[in-house]
């Protein structure tokens, strides 16, 4: 059985949510800025308190109170406002799937891929944060299919197996592959779906260095950083480890800020 077969299981499968369809077109079209992306803001309460309070946290620093949807835009610009809807209007879908657990490695792999992405510059900082975000998508439809089994596929994580060989093994395909297929539904962007399939395995990639970037920052983005090819990435992106765990540090800084803020509403 492969990741369509498995994919095909699935009675309902998770539509993205109408407020980041809608963002994501308005991002795309030149004719479109701030003004459209605050109209359809409007009529989503719980996202604008999300969003004020998100742009008044430590995470942005900006000196004064920011009380208006539109002021908050024109400071954070599109890109940050995409990344902010897409984390604010995921989260119930990752918690209600993979629990709090999965909703924070989300935050913290998109605050690490912004990061590293602004240090190496091998992707735009913004577009690092959504692929960082959505990378583990794959795994909300492994749990639709059988909550039951993904629970022992967490197990034999727990217990030490990689957790490709896990899900290969329960279940004959892969979150990473089961993603690709969800954002290809979605019609994510060609780097995103990508990404998303090959954040274990970047030099499948057809472009390794952004892939390498997610895979780095999945693996540092756990409680407890796991095991990861140094010289993959140190070719790749240039970094050595010393210089990662210290960026590891300044990345937790800013998830804790980020998902306190976002946790609060």
């Amino acid at each position: 059985m492969d990741a369509q077969q498995v994919l095909d299981q699935i009675k309902e499968i998770p539509a993205m949510p109408n407020v980041i369809v809608k963002a994501l077109g308005i991002i795309k079209d030149d004719t479109s800025g701030t003004k459209e992306l605050s109209e359809i803001m409007a009529y989503d309460q719980a996202l604008t308190s999300q969003v004020l309070k998100l742009v008044n946290s430590a995470y942005y620093g900006f000196a004064q109170e920011i009380t208006s949807v539109g002021k908050a835009l024109a400071l954070l610009g599109m890109t940050q406002t995409r990344n902010i809807i897409i984390a604010v209007a995921m989260k119930p879908m990752l918690t209600s799937q993979g629990g709090r657990d999965m909703w924070k490695h989300s935050l913290r792999c998109a605050v690490a891929c912004e990061y590293l992405a602004d240090k190496t510059g091998v992707v735009d900082a913004g577009d690092a944060f959504t692929i960082g975000f959505l990378h583990d998508i794959g795994k909300i439809l492994l749990n639709i299919v059988d909550t039951m089994l993904y629970q022992k596929v967490r197990t034999s994580v727990k217990n030490g197996m990689d957790i490709i060989e896990a899900e290969n093994e329960l279940f004959e395909t892969n979150h990473a592959d089961m993603g690709f297929l969800l954002a290809k539904k979605w019609k994510l962007s060609v780097l995103l779906a990508n990404c998303i399939k090959y954040h274990h395995d970047p030099l499948s990639s057809s472009m390794p260095q952004v892939s390498t970037l997610a895979y780095v920052a999945n693996k540092i983005s756990h409680d407890e950083p796991d095991v990861f090819d140094e010289a993959l990435v140190k070719e790749q992106l240039g970094l050595d480890v010393t210089t990662l765990m210290q960026y590891r540090d300044k990345i937790e800084e800013k998830t804790n800020v980020l998902f306190a803020s976002l946790n609060a509403g």
